[in-house]
């Protein structure tokens, strides 16, 4: 039992853990012929407590495992901090970069029910409350377009690739340049997160920054503004367009929707009214990288395998009625490319939830590597003895399952720390 739970305690409450078959063995190479000597160090699967090597499923659904979307949070917070406020290899001038908080959402595909900002009750008549399941259902689901709302997820990725391109564009266009000049004088950073509203379209949230010609690390030029960056966000977000296809002699356009909210970012001490704050955007773009469709509207939040499931399911009808379409959609040979039955339980959207430019911050990657290398240097602290550079490894390990068994899932949920305050995470 103790071996057991020192297996389980390494998975950081990790529930859906992979389990692998296999084996790892460490040779000691001799420094002056570099042939293989003595084992060093060897494990086998089937001499561990579980029987298998755990690994964490890392998956960033907090719905599919809380621990592991945990720690993609604070990873996600983290590499939108550094574009805010510099560090983890991001120049600390970027603090000082115009900068601005974007929000772009999708058109009207039919009216739903909502809660209104003036008082005045929904057009069903009814005042809904925050939690009313209601939300975001059409008010006639006969004529609500669901065809135009999945394919809008489904282009929702070429859309917001081909407003990047125009909003360099109008950069250039404000700043009297022409567009291939643009990078000899300033470069657009951005990085955002995709969230679902509760009708089930998706909608982008985006920091975006102007920088020098060589990205954070160089001073923008002094006509670089946020006033310039906010209309030159206007000016692309309503120009950009993508023509989708046409389907029974219907075609297809695809734009953002009329609602665009575009706020500059303050800095961290900057204590007035309702602006926003570096930490307060990292927080919330952090708390949707975690999240789907299954959370905003119901949905699934993995892949539907037949279409006899949907029967079965305990999800809202909206939800049903908007997978049922993508799963027929999925069907023609004009838009197998669109790979729409794949994503039906994403309501159509297959584009990445959070992205970024090359030279807006860290990655994603690089902060896995830098707590895994942490993580080595601790253990190779606590046996000095041992020469890591002097060592061969071969390693077998090969796919046996998922989950932890019952007891095995008792046992981890005892080893759970204490649940934690909520706010910004920790700097570890």
């Amino acid at each position: 039992m103790p071996a057991l739970a020192r297996q389980l305690a390494g998975l950081g409450g990790c529930a859906h853990s992979v389990r692998l078959d296999g084996h790892r063995t460490e040779y000691a190479v001799n420094h002056t012929t570099g042939e293989i000597g003595t084992v060093l160090h060897r494990l086998n699967s089937v001499t561990l407590p579980a029987g298998h090597l755990l690994v964490r499923c890392n998956n960033r659904r907090a719905t599919r495992c809380a621990a592991c979307a945990e720690v993609y949070r604070r990873d996600t917070y983290h590499l939108i901090t550094a574009g805010l406020r510099g560090g983890k290899g991001t120049s600390e001038h970027v603090a000082s970069h115009p900068r601005v908080f974007a929000t772009f959402t999708a058109p009207g595909f039919g009216p739903v029910h909502n809660r209104r900002t003036d008082g005045r009750a929904c057009r069903c008549g009814t005042h809904h409350d925050q939690g009313d399941d209601a939300l975001g259902a059409p008010l006639d689901p006969d004529t609500y377009d669901y065809e135009a709302a999945v394919l809008w997820n489904a282009h929702a990725g070429a859309l917001w690739r081909r407003f990047s391109i125009y909003l360099r564009r109008e950069v250039a266009k404000r700043a009297g340049l022409p567009q291939r000049r643009l990078r000899d004088h300033a470069r657009v950073s951005f990085a955002k997160v995709a969230e679902y509203q509760k009708r089930g379209a998706v909608h982008f949230h985006a920091v975006i920054r102007l920088d020098g010609p060589t990205g954070g690390d160089t001073p923008p030029p002094p006509w670089a503004t946020a006033k310039l960056l906010t209309d030159a966000i206007d000016a692309a977000a309503s120009k950009v367009r993508v023509d989708g296809p046409a389907l029974d002699g219907r075609a297809h356009t695809f734009t953002f929707g009329r609602q665009l909210d575009v706020r500059p970012i303050r800095s961290a001490d900057f204590d007035g009214g309702q602006e926003l704050t570096e930490r307060a955007v990292a927080a919330y773009i952090a708390k949707y990288a975690t999240k789907g469709a299954e959370t905003a509207t119901g949905a699934l939040d993995r892949p539907l395998k037949f279409a006899a499931e949907l029967a079965q399911l305990d999800i809202s009808e909206h939800a049903r009625r908007l997978i049922r379409t993508a799963w027929t959609l999925g069907a023609r040979k004009d838009l197998e490319h669109l790979r729409l039955r794949a994503w039906a339980h994403m309501l159509g959207f297959r584009g990445h939830f959070s992205t970024k430019s090359r030279r807006y911050s860290t990655t994603l990657g690089a902060l896995r590597n830098a707590r895994a290398d942490w993580r080595q240097a601790q253990a190779a602290a606590s046996q000095p003895e041992r020469e890591p550079e002097t060592t061969h490894v071969l390693a077998h390990w090969v796919f046996a399952g998922t989950g932890l068994s019952a007891a095995e899932t008792w046992l981890a949920a005892s080893l759970e720390p204490a649940p934690g305050t909520e706010g910004e995470p920790t700097r570890a």
